[in-house]
């Protein structure tokens, strides 16, 4: 049995203790503070433009500041030609006049960003956008959230063991906690970018936590002696250069996107940062933690011997 580098297994009950109060902490936040929903989940007006060549989005956003429009989200739409302009709700406005007021505040941007550029300007449409459309938008992606974890739990229970299952879904339920509540305690927004994050960060998480349990499973298999702790440290250990490798050079296009992607791809980028540190920590301490409190042992993972194989092998 080949000497382990790291007693990973050695703080579990400190890396246990740890992750419990981070997860706690994002409850209690996320029960005070909510999210900061933008205006993909709120009420507010849409404006979509197209340029006749492609847009600088700082100078839109200098436009519109310049003109009044202080709160305005600028966004890529579609291409890099065309634009997306969000802008919060007029409360002084009666909700059925709000659609009226969408087209002519559309309009009225159209105008002042056609005068601070040389490129054409055309309006291709501004909608006033409903709270009604943002509750429905975050209550579809909770729900998918929730059946993308139902399903990896169908998955990984066939594929590997039941007790690997939860592990897996307990991990990745932690990564999504805690990133939430990072976006709650901080007061970030969280808008669809954002929400596309969270759903990228369960197949990262999910993807590194195969990897290492794939090799516990071989492991359990192959090595005779050694105590379950024992065989989890050494999967984790020969698992650990390609989980770094993987976990480096994603950090390293998110860093980038987070510092030249621009305001639209910022959530998302801070979102992916947060998932893939704790997801990689997740897959170390948390999915093997769960499988040794639920005693997983040699049995539960030897391959099922066939009814009658033993009268085939006789010649």
């Amino acid at each position: 049995m080949a000497d382990r580098e790291i007693d990973f297994m050695g703080v579990r009950h400190f890396a246990g203790i740890g992750s419990i109060v981070l997860v706690l902490v994002s409850l209690v936040s996320l029960a005070i503070n909510g999210l900061q929903f933008g205006l993909d989940f709120t009420s507010g007006t849409s404006v979509r433009l197209s340029y006749s060549e492609p847009v600088v989005l700082d100078q839109v956003n200098s436009s519109l500041q310049a003109n009044g429009y202080e709160d305005a989200v600028v966004v890529s739409f579609g291409s890099d030609r065309e634009i997306r302009i969000m802008l919060s709700v007029d409360d002084s406005i009666l909700e059925s006049d709000q659609a009226a007021h969408a087209v002519a505040v559309g309009e009225t941007i159209a105008e002042l960003l056609q005068r601070d550029s040389s490129s054409e300007v055309t309006l291709l449409g501004s909608d006033f956008v409903s709270a009604k459309v943002g509750a429905e938008l975050a209550e579809e992606g909770g729900l998918g959230m929730l059946v993308a974890l139902g399903i990896i739990m169908v998955y990984i229970a066939l594929r590997f063991q039941f007790k690997f299952s939860v592990g897996a879904v307990v991990a990745l339920a932690h990564d999504i906690i805690i990133t939430l509540g990072i976006f709650s305690l901080f007061k970030m927004e969280f808008n669809l970018n954002t929400l596309a994050a969270i759903l990228a960060i369960i197949g990262y998480s999910l993807n590194d936590t195969i990897v290492v349990s794939d090799r516990i499973r071989e492991n359990f298999r192959r090595l005779r002696r050694g105590s379950p702790e024992e065989m989890v440290n050494i999967s984790l250990n020969q698992t650990l250069g390609r989980t770094l490798i993987t976990s480096l050079t994603t950090l390293l296009v998110l860093v980038s996107i987070l510092f030249i992607g621009g305001e639209s791809t910022r959530g998302f980028a801070i979102a992916l940062i947060i998932g893939v540190v704790v997801g990689t920590y997740s897959s170390i301490y948390i999915a093997s933690n769960i499988i040794l409190l639920m005693k997983v042992t040699k049995d539960d993972l030897m391959i099922p011997v066939k009814e009658g194989s033993e009268l085939d092998a006789i010649p």
